[in-house]
């Protein structure tokens, strides 16, 4: 049963994104705040399919933390579930993501129109000061920068592997930044096509104020993510051993190993 729903739900997905980019490509004539509906309405879509064909939920927690106007959300990273679903929760957001996928057709055309924010990830010291002039035009129109501080998906439980860019977009760019954690790996493994019933957990939490040294701002933002993240992990596996289908060898850093 969960092969089954998992791979009816892959295929619908995939339809239902493929059909929603044609029939709304008139949208990139559109002023921004009406693309920016379709963009919501398209993620709502996939979460209703995601409940309904493989029986997985999401929780949000803590939304009423998300400031008003420009900020970071800096979100943990383990699925291409994250990529979409964060449009439901913030006002105007703009991710930061790899240059790359703005030259893919149909998929590059919504990316440019939604101004997101390429980075070249070879670049370094350029691409951070590109990176973080155009995050700054965004900021400005009060939009909320979703950027992923790992820089790729990493599956649940692993060592995390923050870059320092994060910091310094935080300092350069003067807001507030917003940890986001989340167990999305656990319901939708990266590179795998399994798609795990339950409930996918989202916290936003406490927002680190502007003004903060970077060092810091990175050993806090590491912490307060990585210590919500496996709490999150922890009610996941829970769940899912409950319900027969908690993936093997997957467990919180902190767990005592198995006996």
């Amino acid at each position: 049963m969960l092969v089954a729903r998992s791979i009816a739900f892959n295929a619908l997905y995939y339809l239902n994104l493929i059909v929603w980019m044609i029939v709304f490509l008139p949208s990139l004539a559109m002023e921004r705040h009406v693309f920016r509906r379709v963009a919501e309405a398209w993620a709502r879509s996939s979460l209703w399919l995601l409940r309904v064909v493989a029986g997985t939920k999401v929780e949000f927690r803590h939304t009423e933390r998300l400031p008003k106007g420009g900020c970071i959300v800096a979100s943990k990273h383990q699925s291409l579930w994250e990529t979409f679903a964060l449009l439901v929760i913030l006002d105007d957001p703009v991710y930061v993501l790899k240059r790359e996928l703005m030259w893919i057709p149909f998929f590059g055309w919504y990316a440019w129109k939604a101004r997101s924010v390429p980075v070249d990830r070879k670049g370094r010291t350029s691409a951070l000061s590109l990176m973080t002039t155009r995050a700054a035009e965004e900021i400005a129109d009060g939009r909320q920068i979703i950027i992923f501080p790992e820089g790729t998906r990493r599956p649940p439980g692993a060592e995390p592997a923050y870059k320092f860019g994060i910091a310094k977009l935080y300092q350069r760019l003067g807001v507030p930044v917003v940890p986001v954690a989340l167990n999305s790996g656990l319901y939708w493994p990266r590179r795998k096509a399994i798609r795990r019933p339950g409930t996918i957990l989202v916290e936003v939490l406490e927002p680190i104020a502007p003004g903060e040294r970077p060092e810091a701002v990175f050993q806090l933002l590491q912490e307060r993510l990585e210590a919500a993240s496996n709490r999150l992990l922890a009610e996941g596996i829970a769940e899912l051993e409950r319900l027969g289908c908690a993936p093997p060898g997957i467990a919180p850093r902190d767990a005592e190993p198995p006996r």
